[in-house]
């Protein structure tokens, strides 16, 4: 395991011509820095709304290595190769969730240190956007590999993971921005709690995917 998790996150992290970990991080950095200029120089306003721009950046920069995560792995036949090893679907999937979230999650978390001055985020609300990144990354990696692992084979798979992904999410959205507005701790706990959820379906509901994409 710690063999494959080394692996995919030195892919996902260090992916030559894709960019890497580098493309997302460019990616939240570059939607922060473009919403002053898309809403003016109302500094109550962007501090009001600077918390959900974040986790709408977070998200989109989730999605955009999601046709690395799977399916050139089940074209190369690798996930075929596992199973003969007597490694199952579910460790694979488990594993690929985790290096999808440390290759983004962590990054992107001190991303949000700049784009919230960006943004004219006090302490306090930095604190608290940096706390629901931490609750709720996990479960955006989660999700994005289970509907990675979903979506692979299929024609314009890419197109369809990045949609299906996006409605899943709105959960995450909605407590996550949500707890700047409502004190910060009971939005975080819903948070971590549908990121707990994600977690622990994703083994199972991806590797049900891959072997259906197998066969």
């Amino acid at each position: 395991m710690g063999t494959l998790l080394a692996r995919d996150l030195a892919r996902l992290a260090f992916g030559g011509r894709r960019g890497g970990a580098m493309l997302p991080i460019l990616f939240f950095l570059a939607v922060a820095m473009l919403y002053p200029f898309a809403v003016g120089p109302d500094a109550p306003l962007l501090a009001r709304t600077g918390g959900g721009v974040i986790w709408v950046a977070a998200l989109l920069a989730a999605i955009l290595p999601l046709d690395r995560l799977i399916e050139p792995d089940i074209e190369l036949g690798l996930f075929d190769q596992w199973a003969l090893r007597g490694i199952s679907e579910e460790w694979i999937v488990a594993v690929r969730v985790l290096a999808h979230w440390l290759s983004f999650g962590p990054p992107l978390m001190l991303a949000a240190l700049p784009a919230a001055a960006l943004l004219g985020l006090e302490g306090a609300a930095l604190r608290t956007v940096e706390l629901g990144l931490l609750a709720g990354t996990p479960g955006l990696a989660a999700l994005g590999v289970t509907v990675a692992a979903l979506t692979a084979g299929l024609r314009g798979g890419t197109a369809l993971s990045g949609l299906l992904v996006i409605p899943m999410a709105v959960p995450l959205l909605i407590f996550g921005a949500g707890s700047l507005s409502t004190g910060g701790q009971g939005g975080i706990a819903l948070t971590g709690a549908v990121s707990l959820v994600l977690l622990a379906i994703a083994p199972f509901a991806g590797g049900a995917a891959v072997r259906a994409a197998r066969d």
